[in-house]
């Protein structure tokens, strides 16, 4: 199958490569230039414009926020705005963004005859890689069963969530649970070394209890060689607390801990975290608690 992805971030150029590793003839289209050379070199074609999307049989946006996909989607020239070559063919979005703003997309979509689904991810870079992503997909059901073994192709794990913009709800809801559970883990480790508890200890501990998780594995490794390269920036996760308290606000739906989970995150970008990943809240609440060093002295914050 032709696939154009369009997007490369981490996440991205990961789905990227599974398609091409799965046999796919791959496309890609990155808006700043620079990062399609590790793809070409695995075969992958580098478009000079998104509109060249429409060449494949499936588009794939992974994009940063809700207004580059709309840009892409709505703007001048945008996806769904009317290309012969788009009609009857999958627009599948895998970026995190606002029901309202994926709404707007749907109606363009049905009007222009693209086949679009939503579908975000639960999962990083090396989630992709590993191949174990979980994919939330929503929208036209038979266009859902037809886009089934591309998304599989993907990742293993895919949930249809309903039509309309149900698939975004649940991921910002899957969002909410990896934020907090972030926040409460680095709070935890805060409190254990402030009292000598090395953070190794703690962490196999925690691994092995009841609230043990995958995301609790995932950061294992990276926590205790004090690794705060961003898998998922704190900006992007910001960016996604906002879209749940939005949605929240919306629905009526009161969510006291999630407001003292996005303060959090304003004050580590406030204070130099932005850019790197979440997890690094911990660096956060050690300055708070007057930590400097770890385990050996080695500073992180």
């Amino acid at each position: 199958m032709k696939v154009s992805v369009l997007g490369l971030g981490q996440m991205g150029t990961a789905i990227a490569e599974r398609l091409i590793d799965a046999g796919h003839t791959v496309m890609v289209w990155n808006r700043s230039k620079g990062k399609a050379g590790s793809l070409v070199a695995k075969g992958a074609v580098e478009l000079l414009t998104p509109q060249q999307a429409w060449s494949a049989d499936a588009c794939i946006t992974m994009l940063a926020d809700s207004a580059a996909l709309t840009e892409i989607t709505l703007g001048p020239g945008g996806l769904v705005s009317g290309f012969p070559d788009a009609e009857e063919k999958f627009l599948i979005d895998m970026s995190t963004v606002s029901p309202e703003s994926s709404s707007e997309i749907a109606t363009a979509a049905r009007k222009h005859r693209v086949k679009y689904l939503r579908a975000p991810v639960s999962g990083n870079p090396g989630v992709v890689r590993a191949g174990n992503l979980t994919i939330v997909v929503s929208g036209d059901q038979a266009h859902c069963s037809a886009a089934e073994p591309l998304l599989r192709d993907i990742g293993p794990h895919v949930f249809r969530a309903g039509d309309g913009e149900t698939a975004r709800i649940v991921k910002l809801a899957l969002n909410l649970m990896v934020a907090g559970t972030a926040e409460l883990l680095a709070e935890s480790l805060t409190l254990a070394e402030a009292h000598g508890v090395e953070r190794g200890t703690l962490l196999e501990i925690v691994g092995a209890s009841a609230v043990g998780s995958p995301f609790v594995k995932y950061k294992t490794e990276p926590l205790l060689a004090n690794n705060f390269a961003s898998t998922f920036s704190t900006r992007l996760m910001h960016k996604d607390v906002d879209l749940i308290l939005a949605s929240a606000a919306a629905g009526g739906v009161p969510l006291p801990v999630t407001g003292v989970i996005h303060q959090m995150l304003q004050a580590g970008i406030s204070t130099g975290l932005a850019n790197l990943d979440f997890m690094s809240l911990l660096i956060l609440l050690r300055r708070g608690a007057g930590l400097a060093g770890w385990s050996g002295s080695r500073r992180i914050g």
